[in-house]
């Protein structure tokens, strides 16, 4: 039997023998799965900003963005035995869930997150296998350690695999 791990807003984690990632809430933040196939090696971040370089906090929790979170992830795979040349990426969230008119300071940010991390990806060249991003709805994300299969869970939406 597969345990689940939760990775929290602003958080990371790795997953390995079966064991399923799993992250809640993402709706402008981005879920960012990384999978090594042969050593079956997974990982998660749930990021919640582009990047790190916009806050003037001297020591900003990395894990928050795009931009730094991956790297964070990518070492801790490496930790566990996971090489970068074999690693592909799949993403989801990054919904629009504020109106434009609301809130000036959220509009787009799901677009934002979602291209900081594309351009991250691209940066480490890490190429992206699946997406499923943008629209206007939340999702649940799960990522399986055994074979790498994303699947994303949406309330009223139902669910479906990548």
């Amino acid at each position: 039997m597969s345990n689940q791990i939760v990775v929290g807003i602003s958080d990371l984690n790795i997953a390995m023998n079966g064991d399923v990632l799993v992250t809640y809430a993402l709706g402008s933040c981005v879920g960012i799965c990384l999978y090594d196939p042969v050593s079956k090696i997974a990982g998660l971040s749930h990021i919640m900003l582009p990047t790190i370089n916009d806050f003037k906090d001297s020591n900003p929790q990395k894990e928050k963005f795009a931009d730094s979170a991956i790297e964070v992830l990518l070492n801790k795979m490496a930790a566990a035995g996971a090489l970068k040349i074999r690693i592909r990426a799949k993403i989801a969230g990054g919904a629009q869930m504020f109106a434009p008119q609301n809130n000036t300071n959220l509009a787009g940010i799901g677009e934002r997150n979602v291209q900081a991390v594309k351009n991250e990806l691209a940066r480490l060249r890490i190429p992206i296998v699946a997406q499923d991003t943008g629209k206007d709805y939340g999702r649940t994300l799960y990522l399986n350690s055994e074979d790498g299969v994303m699947k994303i869970k949406s309330v009223n939406k139902g669910e479906w695999v990548f």
